[in-house]
């Protein structure tokens, strides 16, 4: 029974069945949900708060949605939701917040053994914060769900939670104006996929151990700051026909490639640390018209792969007095006047690299002085050049004091 007439308080017990006290409920309504295991699947019609005491378990027994959220200003909090359904053609999830359904509320839940984590679709404003989300660990990679998809939303909120064992941990296509911050994604296809989104703010996240860990494909108008990616089995930040963007301050570190640029123009990409990585930057597609500063290359097997027509600059423009350039671990030119600018440009297709494309055994001589030489001689005589990115002033220090830690990162 309520306790209030008004924002009433309705308590569940272990077998009560809690669609009956939703259905009486009233909106504004609190639901508070005692410990034990409940049978789904649960339909929420009207504004109201589900609050779990004890972590509770709702269950949808393998069929359909778990909970499906059908009703603006819902708040769903402190409970385990599980056993969705497995048909990716229903899009069966742990949650389902279908259209119009704005301004819900997820934080502080686990959601595990279901298809789709969150299924949030035409509804804006969502919030989804501190919540565990994994999917259905016994089936193939392609026959999962994603942990939070999002699509034709505006103004989401996605803070602080931890997503693996799914297809893409976070997949947002059509979505705008979000926010997606503090959330640690791994063991999946992707930690985070955009597609067709615009206005996005992806912040402090780890993305690890997935085939890639962020892919931004089809956007413009992206923040990307302060993330760290690592030891993904292909790229750590995938840019793929982006625009008008800022990459700035984000730890690339032990992936197959760290970034890879395919038809990318006015982005900023500023003070990243890629490191580690076999390459480093895979370039390619007209990729021009972007400022490259302030960036640290580090021990990377190959710093970058370039496929173009013509030089690619990087680092300061002819104009820019600040001289912001790059540091290349394996920059070979030397520093008279002391200034910490290097007084040769960098440049990243040398011969040397473009005889490690061709014969991988020869990294084994990398060190030695012969090479060296080699490098020395493809520099003096044009004829032997091919297109290359060229850094004019690279830096001889790198501004990550703590780049050594990441050489080491598991």
């Amino acid at each position: 029974m309520p306790l209030h007439a008004q924002a009433a308080t309705w308590h569940v017990h272990a077998g009560q069945a809690i669609q009956d006290v939703i259905n009486q409920a009233q909106p504004g309504d609190v639901i508070e949900i005692d410990k034990g295991v409940y049978k789904g699947p649960l339909r929420i019609d009207r504004p109201l708060t589900l609050r779990g005491l004890q972590r509770p378990t709702i269950s949808g027994e393998l069929q359909g949605d778990s909970i499906r959220v059908a009703a603006p200003d819902v708040t769903i909090e402190g409970l385990i939701v599980r056993d969705s359904g497995s048909s990716l053609k229903a899009q069966h999830a742990g949650i389902y917040i279908q259209p119009g359904s704005h301004r819900a509320t997820v934080r502080h839940c686990d959601l595990t053994y279901n298809l789709f984590g969150l299924w949030i679709e035409k509804a804006n404003d969502v919030r989804v914060e501190h919540n565990t989300i994994t999917g259905k660990r016994d089936l193939n990679s392609a026959q999962r769900g994603n942990g939070i998809q999002l699509y034709n939303t505006d103004g989401a909120r996605i803070l602080n939670n931890n997503i693996s064992f799914v297809r893409d941990a976070l997949y947002i296509d059509v979505s705008h104006h979000a926010e997606f911050k503090g959330n640690r994604l791994h063991h999946s296809r992707y930690g985070s996929h955009y597609m067709n989104s615009y206005y996005n703010l992806w912040e402090g996240n780890d993305s690890y151990h997935n085939r890639g860990g962020l892919a931004l494909m089809e956007v413009r108008d992206q923040v990307v700051r302060g993330n760290r990616t690592w030891g993904n089995s292909d790229h750590g930040i995938m840019l793929r026909t982006l625009q008008d963007s800022v990459i700035e301050q984000n730890i690339v570190a032990d992936n197959e490639r760290g970034l890879f640029i395919y038809d990318v123009e006015y982005t900023r990409i500023i003070g990243n640390l890629v490191i580690g990585n076999r390459t480093g930057v895979h370039l390619s597609a007209g990729s021009t018209r972007n400022v490259v500063q302030g960036n640290d290359f580090i021990g990377n097997r190959e710093q970058v792969r370039y496929v173009g027509s013509r030089d690619e600059p990087w680092g300061p423009g002819p104009n820019d007095a600040a001289k912001l350039g790059n540091h290349w671990s394996n920059y070979l030119g030397w520093d008279r006047d002391g200034d910490g600018i290097g007084d040769v440009p960098y440049e990243a297709n040398d011969l040397v690299d473009r005889l490690q494309w061709r014969y991988p055994s020869m990294k084994l001589l990398l060190g030695s002085p012969a090479v060296a030489a080699l490098r020395l001689l493809g520099q003096q005589f044009p004829v032997l050049r091919a297109p290359s990115v060229v850094d004019p002033s690279p830096r001889m220090q790198p501004t990550h004091t703590d780049w050594s830690h990441w050489l080491e990162h598991p």
